[in-house]
């Protein structure tokens, strides 16, 4: 019993029945000979369908990577490019209360649609003040014109007055004349009756003549002596009128007087600056305030090739200084009233250019101050990307060189056509607000990356948009022949601007800097 059971417990450890084949032959007993077992069958079909199907799925694999392949062999690309585009910052150009805003956030405009409206009551009342400001310019004006020829009337009358004034210098020399020659006349009469008063005293004695007849000799020369000192008095009288001594000088006769006389006479002068007076009004001045009047008259007409009279007065009536002046007024009152009506139509703001409106920040009711932002307006047309390329990309890269270019939001099944217009002159460390300050002990070099542009070639926002900001993935065909404006360069030409027209004397008011001196340096 004790035997089964350590059999029982061992049992199932014992080791099982080896195979027939492999159990040795017993001593004097031949093993029976197992019976050839039959060859499988050929496994070639699968070897060849195992082949095909690598085979194909070889052809699939390059099939599929194919333009991956080409892709990375024969372009540039990167995944820090960003769509960008212009931006107008709306802000109004006179300050008032918003009374209406007619826009929102993401609302589509276009250039010159009404984005909001300022109070226009006090604008209207500075209108409507330069307008009569205007009214009154234009009022002076016309005085300052018919004051001018009141003048010209008054410069006619002057010189109306200088000629009668010369003209009766005239008939006061003619008239000494005459009056110097009735004298002579009287003297030589009384030459007569001394010469009878004479010859009666001697006929008195022998008694051929009564002394009643000698007595009226006697009376006919004091007759002639009175009437010779009255024509003397009346030549003294016109000698002094015409402003001579009554005397003349020593060896000079009575009427004698100085050739320009009817040019130095007072009246005359008297006239002439009347005439000065008036025309001196009208702009006219001239050389020398010592000329005569035929000096100045000359003067005066050489104004005009064909000395005319009319044509003159009318040049100077033009430039005369109060119809300058009134007229200078008439356009400051022009240039107001037009700057009045300027701040009237700003408080109509508009959109500047076609756009989508962002970043609203005014209401109804604010009170808003000149150039203050009230909105953006981002353009929807002027879209580029700008793809910062690392500068070991940038050796093959060019302006005009084809861009493929994959946007995050449409994925592959969407991409845009560009090309290259530019590279920034700096990386966006060198730009950046603070420029990094590499330290001076340990160096680690890191790739610097420059911003290159792409403007989009086949852009539609109306049929696939894009917003600033996007993530793009462009590819550079840089093997291909670069196309377009200046293909094939790294810097735009110089752009053909208008030069600023410097201000008149501003080179020679400006003082040449002298240079510093230079230091020494000892060393």
């Amino acid at each position: 019993m004790a035997t089964t059971r350590e059999q029982g417990l061992e049992a199932p450890h014992s080791p099982a029945p080896a195979p027939a084949e492999a159990r040795p032959a017993e001593a004097g007993h031949v093993a029976p000979v197992a019976p050839p077992s039959p060859r499988p069958a050929s496994r070639s079909w699968r070897n060849w369908l195992l082949l095909g199907i690598l085979v194909v799925g070889l052809g699939i694999g390059i099939y599929l990577l194919r333009p991956w392949v080409v892709t990375a062999l024969d372009t540039v690309s990167t995944d820090d490019a960003y769509v960008n585009g212009h931006v107008t910052f709306v802000a109004p150009r006179v300050a008032g209360k918003v009374v209406r805003v007619l826009v929102d956030d993401n609302m589509r405009v276009k250039k010159g649609d009404l984005l909001a409206v300022l109070d226009k009551e006090p604008y209207q009342v500075q209108v409507d003040i330069q307008k009569a400001g205007l009214e009154t310019a234009q009022a002076n004006l016309d005085a300052a014109q018919a004051k001018v020829r009141g003048l010209i009337a008054q410069a006619r009358g002057s010189r109306f007055k200088m000629d009668h004034a010369i003209e009766e210098v005239h008939n006061q020399i003619a008239l000494l004349k005459a009056n110097v020659a009735a004298y002579q006349s009287k003297q030589a009469n009384l030459e007569l009756a001394r010469a009878n008063l004479q010859r009666g005293e001697k006929l008195v004695a022998s008694g051929g003549i009564s002394k009643e007849a000698l007595n009226e000799r006697q009376n006919a020369v004091e007759v002639a002596q009175a009437a010779v000192q009255q024509a003397l008095e009346e030549v003294h009288q016109v000698r002094a009128g015409l402003g001579l001594l009554a005397t003349p000088p020593k060896g000079e006769a009575l009427d004698s007087v100085p050739d320009d006389l009817d040019q130095t006479y007072s009246s005359v002068r008297q006239t002439m600056a009347e005439a000065l007076q008036s025309v001196a009004q009208l702009g006219f001045v001239p050389t020398t305030y010592n000329g005569t009047p035929k000096e100045i008259i000359n003067q005066f007409y050489a104004l005009d090739p064909e000395k005319d009279v009319d044509r003159i007065y009318a040049m100077l009536a033009k430039k005369a200084p109060l119809v300058m002046q009134a007229q200078a007024k008439l356009q400051q009152a022009q240039h107001d009233l037009d700057q009045a009506e300027l701040n009237l139509h700003y408080c109509d703001v508009p959109a500047e250019i076609d756009g989508v409106v962002t970043r609203r920040n005014v209401n109804p009711g604010d009170f808003v101050q000149v150039g203050q932002n009230l909105m953006a307006v981002r353009s929807l047309t002027e879209i580029w990307i700008d793809a910062n390329f690392k500068e070991t990309q940038l050796a093959n890269l060019r302006i005009g060189q084809r861009a493929r270019i994959e946007v995050d939001m449409y994925g592959r099944h969407q991409e845009f056509e560009g090309r290259i217009t530019g590279f920034t002159m700096g990386t966006g460390q060198t730009l950046a607000l603070l420029p990094a300050q590499n330290a001076t002990g340990n160096y680690v070099k890191i790739v610097q990356r420059l911003p290159v542009r792409i403007e989009l070639t086949d852009y539609d926002p109306d049929k696939v948009p894009l917003f600033v900001g996007l993530s793009v993935t462009p590819y550079v065909y840089y093997k291909e022949p670069a196309t377009g404006d200046n293909a094939g360069k790294f810097l735009q030409p110089v752009a053909p601007l208008p030069q600023v027209a410097p201000l008149p004397g501003a080179g020679e008011s400006m003082r040449p800097v002298a240079p510093l001196p230079q230091e020494k340096v000892t060393r």
